[in-house]
């Protein structure tokens, strides 16, 4: 069997046929301009990249679990509670009013000849499986957001589901799907019961990142020619097993939302728009998943996948080699810059935009949101890295961010003068999250919301603490990631702070918008403040602030998007 060839149980559900997406226009302005935004795409890819591996020094590494002491076949003996699964029962932990179930495989270890396969079905197992601690996760550098790995077997996830539950439970089930710019982070970052005590069963996954689950290579096609997502699909196996088995758990496999920030945030766009996941779940929620709406290429993706190939010492350019290679290579050398899905006839047919411009994509209601400053996170890296914004690199960082020339950064900077801010700093923190996150996050709500119920939130408390930075010279604002711990606990947070009592009451509201969406479609409810559906005409959005969030309509002008959308050439 060639090397670009596959078993038939290995190839990918069938996608309907589509043509390729997003080539440049044919005209010298709307193509310079489609040139410009796709740069303004790597450069956000890069610093995405950047969030997850600079200063990694600054925080240890956790020790990956050992795949041989989860329990693996059985616990003889234990007093968790005990439920049944299509692959054997498993026993997991009672604590307090939540019942945990941790570390359950969902899919085979995608080892050897699996390594860069879709999924594939996990054995079953005699007895009673261990899940009363976490597996391992997904290969990665020890960084400021995810723990260092070098396990492949990393397929696994965690339900957490209320206690004492009647037979026949039907709790709501939200899937999460963890960020890190698809390169770093695990399920186990994230403890959910502050959600599941509003009465809603969560499920956490792993998934795989960098080169391993996003790598195209034409050596890797299918038998349709089609390569890469394979992250994706692991998230849509782990949605698969969960209609299987939830019900077990006490959950409703026909209630289930998605959700997920950043690069979490990301996969869950992809999945609403990926045909291969209809049917797997009936919401979605979306924070801070925007920066990237225009995917590489199946193409551009593979050639890259060559020149890691190379680079790795696989002249070759063959399957074979590439499955050979040891986890340390391929991190080693997988690109800097990160990794976002690529265009797949199968897994991803068209560029995020154009399904959703187009209407060509999943049918749920969404929730979809950003943070006030998005971008000071990314700027607080570059100063602890040491390159600190100032009025005299001011318009060359602009470059640096958005990739774009310096004429196009005079121009920003105009628009921007430091001299209108606090300070440099910050200038460049409103430049990065009005440009990568908050304009084309109204990209997305003006075009899904022609079809389907759309709510859009931006998370404003300006005194949200930071947990993953320390202190650096300009203050964080509603930074990147801030409003994760509003919803869930973070146990593994290097500098953990608690919220003061305002900050508290705005949790407990949005905890209940969140799970209010996953029970019946519409985030508000008696005791909270309304929440209204987002309209092209209205634009009306839920400012997420202490002590109570407030209806605004503001947000298009606060966030210059009408600057963007005539700098894209829109």
């Amino acid at each position: 069997m060639s090397s670009t060839q596959q078993t038939p149980q290995s190839r990918r559900l069938p996608g309907p046929a589509r043509p390729p997406a997003d080539h440049p226009p044919n005209d010298g302005r709307r193509t310079a301009t489609w040139m410009f935004m796709n740069w303004t795409r790597w450069r956000v890819r890069t610093w995405m990249a950047v969030a997850g591996l600079t200063l990694g020094a600054l925080v240890a590494a956790a020790p990956a679990v050992s795949a041989s002491t989860l329990g693996g076949q059985a616990a003889a003996s234990g007093s968790g509670p005990v439920v049944g699964t299509t692959n054997g029962p498993v026993r997991g932990l009672a604590n307090g009013a939540v019942d945990e179930f941790l570390g359950i495989p969902y899919a085979a270890p995608p080892v050897g000849a699996l390594r860069w396969q879709p999924p594939q079905p996990g054995a079953s197992w005699s007895g009673v499986r261990d899940a009363t601690r976490f597996a391992p996760h997904c290969p990665q550098p020890a960084t400021l957001f995810g723990q260092a790995s070098m396990s492949e077997d990393c397929l696994y996830l965690n339900v957490f589901t209320p206690s004492h539950q009647q037979a026949g439970s039907h709790f709501p089930v939200m899937v999460w799907i963890h960020g890190g710019g698809l390169v770093t982070g695990e399920s186990n970052d994230f403890d959910p019961t502050p959600l599941v005590a509003d009465g809603v069963t969560v499920v956490t996954i792993n998934y795989r990142l960098g080169a391993l689950g996003f790598l195209a290579h034409p050596a890797l096609a299918d038998a349709a020619g089609q390569s890469g997502d394979y992250g994706l699909e692991d998230q849509q196996a782990a949605l698969r097993w969960e209609q299987r088995n939830i019900a077990s758990f006490g959950g409703n496999p026909r209630d289930v939302t998605v959700f997920g920030e950043s690069a979490g945030g990301l996969s869950t766009l992809s999945q609403v728009a990926s045909p291969q996941a209809r049917g797997l779940f009936e919401r979605a929620i979306v924070e801070s998943g925007s920066y990237n709406l225009t995917q590489a290429p199946l193409s551009g993706a593979e050639a890259a996948g060559e020149a890691f190939a190379a680079k790795a010492g696989c002249a070759s350019q063959t399957a074979a080699c590439l499955r050979s290679l040891p986890v340390s290579t391929i991190l080693a050398d997988q690109n800097a810059a990160g990794y976002t899905p690529n265009i797949n006839s199968e897994v991803l047919p068209e560029t995020l935009k154009t399904a959703f411009a187009t209407g060509d994509f999943n049918r749920v209601p969404i929730i979809n949101g950003t943070n006030r400053d998005e971008w000071r996170l990314f700027v607080a890296l570059s100063e602890l890295a040491g390159r600190p914004v100032t009025a005299s690199n001011y318009q060359s960082m602009i470059s640096a961010t958005l990739g774009v020339p310096s004429a196009v950064a005079a121009v920003i900077a105009a628009k921007y003068p430091p001299t209108a801010f606090p300070s440099p700093a910050i200038a460049l923190g409103a430049v990065g999250t009005d440009a990568i996150f908050a304009c084309p996050a109204l990209t997305i709500d003006q075009s899904v919301s022609r079809f389907v119920p759309t709510f859009g939130y931006e998370f404003s408390d300006e005194n949200a603490p930071e947990l993953f930075l320390p202190p650096v010279s300009f203050p964080y604002g509603a930074a990147h990631a801030s409003e994760i711990q509003y919803l869930m606990g973070l146990p593994t947070a290097a500098f953990p702070k608690a919220l003061s009592a305002p900050q508290q009451h705005l949790a407990t509201i949005m905890k209940r918008y969140w799970t209010n969406f996953a029970r019946r479609g519409f985030p508000a409810s008696f005791g909270t403040p309304f929440w209204p559906l987002f309209t092209s005409t209205g634009r009306q959005m839920q400012s997420l602030a202490p002590a109570a969030p407030r209806t605004e309509t503001d947000f298009a002008s606060t966030h210059d998007c009408a600057f963007w959308t005539a700098l894209e050439g829109g």
